[in-house]
């Protein structure tokens, strides 16, 4: 199998496996389709952690919080409140809560998925599959319908997300939005060079089926995109520390007016014979070592 790494630079990635003989136009059109699956249950993971302790959304034109409401005459509706009612601070959500134990299967559930959607199954060298996405969405929805069998509202982001794909509009409105791909227009590179539609994988990466390439998903019209750094963030931050505490090091020894760098190993004339002769580190009882 040949197996596509596509990142979205340090923060997050994924690996999705093909073949030589699958077309490009089918390699792009599945990678979109994990790529959006994948940004929505990163969405629902969150929005279905708030349906768990705060219940539906209000219609937005009645949204506010419930506290506010009930002190000042607003002409709305007094708020209905269950035997698990939990206040929304953001006053977008009844605060009518599904109770302890749903909102338990909400967070296993959610748990599940997001364990599937992170970036270490690529460091472990795990791929995802579209009917692996499909089903923890599909188990998503199960844990919401059992804990509302009669249906969420037609505004509530959840319904909206579980039951709209989201290059259609699941996801308007969201901040996932801004990632979501169109399967006909999106474009795949590596290595500097596109996945051209109408050709094959093997026309692009040769016919061995053991082939791995890092490759990126992106929306048309961007043309190649940059290259990735060299080192990680956290290498260079590492590599930062590393010089400012040897530039600190070069200027105490500038300041110094003692003869304390005699001591130093650098100042040894015999620290090559040593470290040859595997005496380097051996120091006579009394003496300092450095």
């Amino acid at each position: 199998m040949v197996v596509i790494n596509v990142k979205y630079g340090q923060e997050d990635e994924f690996l999705y496996e093909t073949t030589c003989a699958s077309t490009n136009d089918e390699l792009i059109s599945e990678l979109v389709q994990v790529s959006n699956k994948r940004l929505q249950i990163a969405y629902l993971s969150q929005a279905i952690r708030e349906l768990g302790r705060y219940g539906p959304m209000k219609d937005p034109k009645a949204a506010g919080v419930d506290s506010v409401q009930e002190q000042f005459d607003t002409g709305l509706p007094a708020v209905e409140k269950s035997s698990s009612y939990n206040p929304d601070p953001s006053g977008n959500r009844t605060g009518n809560a599904p109770g302890d134990e749903l909102a338990e299967v909400f967070e296993r559930v959610v748990v599940d998925a997001e364990q599937y959607v992170d970036k270490k199954r690529a460091k472990a060298r795990q791929a995802v599959t579209i009917a692996g996405l499909d089903d923890k969405l599909a188990n998503m929805s199960g844990a919401v319908t059992m804990a509302f069998p009669m249906g969420l509202p037609t505004w509530d982001s959840v319904k909206c997300a579980l039951e709209i794909a989201p290059h259609e509009g699941g996801l308007d409105g969201t901040q996932a939005q801004a990632g979501v791909l169109e399967p006909d227009t999106a474009t795949l590179w590596c290595a500097g060079r596109e996945f051209v539609r109408g050709e094959t994988v093997a026309d692009r990466l040769g016919k061995n089926e053991k082939t791995k390439v890092v490759a990126k998903l992106q929306k048309p019209g961007g043309g190649a995109p940059a290259r990735e750094p060299v080192v990680s963030e956290d290498e260079r931050k590492a590599m930062m520390a590393h010089y400012f505490k040897k530039q600190e090091e070069m200027k105490a020894l500038a300041e110094a007016t003692d003869d304390d760098y005699l001591s130093s190993a650098w100042a040894d004339p015999k620290a090559l014979k040593g470290s040859l002769t595997g005496t380097g580190s051996v120091r006579a009882p009394g003496v300092r070592a450095m």
